[in-house]
């Protein structure tokens, strides 16, 4: 599935733009869209089938303050498979209900569930997971990744006629939820954070708990980046999934192979001042002289590694290096939110 979009949500009248507001509380990046001179503020639109035809084609996510059946009438002819839709919810004008029509599974059941509780009001999850277990298995909390989608239907096919599961590892949303979880399980969720192949049987998941530092010459071929990027990773036996993001030298920001890079992995890019990264000197594996007198700071890949997983961090890969370009990971204790340090300007 491709990446989520921003958020739309759509209103077609004044009570419904009030609740509107309202949900941005929830998702704070929403664009809102209204009909021209019904309401003020907002992005306009002319034909409500436009509109939503062109957020669905773009992949983002879609709230209508209005009757299910608008959505349904005016979306159903362009449905794709469950797979590949990015979620549709309905939500009543007073902000009662919230319902996901589609994409439950790929975000749309944690939507719902964010925005009842802003408006105060109940969702209504339909997904047989969701309401017998509590959890959403292929939609797990932000910071989490299912490294094996393609395995989970038949998974949840079992586990729905009466398989237990064999918790391999900790995460709290998946102890403290009401999935069979017994030592003798016939399925198997495992907690890692190394590269490991699941199948119908057993899933994987991963945090995004790596935090990647990046530095390369001017110029150096987006190519030459990314293949050191997988061949790291790789070497490590390090899954692509638990990357949360990619930082370096604000230096760096006008910098395309740096931000090819972000873009091919479909994770944030974040910089620190040479200043923030000499703060992680005493915590390097290989400071450098060199790099000091170039650019400030004792050395750029690792330090940015560091400085963006937190203070308790560890390398677990040290600077590694291609001709023009340098490489360092470091993990956190938990997931990351890849929003350290300044957003390319």
């Amino acid at each position: 599935m491709a990446t989520l979009g921003r958020p739309a949500v759509i209103v077609l009248t004044e009570a419904a733009n009030r609740t509107a507001k309202s949900i941005r509380t929830a998702l704070p990046d929403a664009e809102i869209y209204n009909r021209p001179g019904r309401i003020e503020g907002g992005t306009t639109f002319d034909e409500p089938g436009e509109l939503l035809r062109a957020l669905f084609a773009a992949n983002r996510p879609i709230i209508g303050v209005c009757a299910a059946g608008i959505l349904i009438r005016l979306l159903a002819p362009h449905l794709r498979g469950k797979h590949d839709e990015p979620p549709v919810l309905a939500v009543s004008e007073d902000g009662q209900f919230c319902v996901p029509l589609l994409g439950g599974h790929n975000a749309g059941n944690r939507m719902a569930s964010e925005i009842a509780i802003a408006l105060k009001g109940e969702a209504a999850i339909t997904t047989a997971t969701d309401t017998r277990f509590g959890v959403a298995l292929d939609d797990p909390p932000n910071g989490w990744v299912l490294a094996n989608p393609q395995d989970a239907k038949p998974f949840f096919a079992s586990l729905l006629s009466g398989d237990r599961i064999r918790l391999i590892g900790d995460a709290d949303w998946l102890s403290e939820s009401d999935l069979p979880i017994r030592s003798d399980g016939k399925l198997k969720i495992e907690i890692s954070d190394r590269k490991i192949d699941g199948n119908p049987h057993h899933l994987v998941y991963h945090r995004r708990s790596l935090a990647l530092g990046v530095g390369c010459e001017r110029g150096t071929s987006g190519n030459e980046l990314m293949a050191l990027i997988d061949e790291t990773l790789r070497n490590n036996k390090l899954p692509r999934s638990a990357v949360s993001g990619i930082w370096t030298i604000d230096l760096k920001m006008d910098e395309p192979a740096i931000a090819e890079a972000a873009a091919n992995l479909g994770v944030s890019l974040r910089f620190f001042s040479a200043e923030t990264l000499e703060a992680e000197t005493h915590r390097l594996l290989n400071p450098s002289e060199v790099v000091f007198q170039e650019v400030g700071c004792h050395g750029v890949a690792e330090a940015a590694a560091l400085a963006a997983a937190g203070r308790d961090a560890r390398l677990v890969v040290p600077k590694s290096k291609s001709r023009r370009t340098t490489c360092a990971i470091a993990r956190s204790a938990e997931a990351l939110d890849a929003k350290q340090g300044i957003r390319r300007g």
